[in-house]
C-alpha cells in the first residue's frame, strides 16, 4: 500500500488531526529490550537531513521508518531501536523538525519534517532553549525525542502568543513559555 501524507494543516480540524495522530501506528520501542547494541553510523543534522556514512538518506519513507525507531535515553544519547538491537544514532540538535503549527481552540499541532502529527499538552511539552537573541524552540514527540521549531513555525507560534500575552501559549490546558530567559 503507498504512503500518503496526511493533508496540510490548514486544512484539517482539531479532531481530524486528533482522529490521525490516534491512527499512526507506531512501534512499541517502551516494550523491546534487544541485547545487541551497536552504532548506525548514522547522523541528523541540525536541518533534519538524515545521513548514513555522510552520504543523505534521500527517500523520505526511509526516513519516516527510521524516525519511528527512534528513542533518546535519559543521558541524552538518541538510539535506532529494534527488537533484536540498540544502535547509537548521532544527532546534532534535535532529532525532528516541526515545519508548521494549528492553533485550534486551545490546542497546538503541528506537523513534523517526517509528516508526523502531534498535539502540544502534558504529554508533549514546548520548550524554549537558547537566549533572548537565537532562542531554540522544541516540542516533544514521543520516547523522549524532540521536535525543533524552524524558522517559519516559531515565526507562527509567536504571532499566536502575540494575539495572547505575548510570552507563552496555551495547548490542551497547559500554559508554555516561548520567550528564552
Amino acid at each position: 500500500m503507498p504512503y500518503e501524507p496526511p493533508p496540510e494543516l490548514a486544512g484539517l480540524s482539531l479532531a481530524q488531526i486528533a482522529e490521525l495522530v490516534h491512527e499512526r501506528k507506531l512501534p512499541p520501542l517502551d516494550k523491546w529490550s534487544p541485547m545487541e547494541t551497536g552504532d548506525s553510523e548514522m547522523r541528523i543534522a541540525a536541518d533534519g537531513r538524515w545521513y548514513h556514512q555522510d552520504g543523505e538518506i534521500r527517500r523520505p519513507a526511509m526516513v519516516r521508518a527510521f524516525a519511528s525507531l527512534l528513542m533518546r535515553d535519559a543521558e541524552g544519547q538518541h538510539w535506532l531501536v529494534t527488537p533484536t538491537q540498540k544502535l547509537s544514532i548521532a544527532v546534532d540538535d534535535a532529532a525532528l523538525v516541526a515545519i508548521d503549527v494549528r492553533h485550534d481552540g486551545d490546542a497546538l499541532a503541528f506537523r513534523l519534517n517526517t509528516d508526523d502529527l502531534v498535539i502540544a499538552g502534558p504529554e508533549h511539552p514546548i520548550r524554549v532553549d537558547g537566549d533572548p537573541d537565537t532562542p531554540a524552540v522544541y516540542i516533544g514527540v514521543r520516547h523522549g525525542i524532540e521536535a525543533r521549531l524552524n524558522r517559519s513555525t516559531w515565526a507562527q507560534l509567536a504571532e499566536i502568543a502575540l494575539a495572547g500575552d505575548g510570552t507563552s501559549v496555551s495547548s490542551q490546558g497547559v500554559s508554555f513559555p516561548i520567550v528564552a530567559s
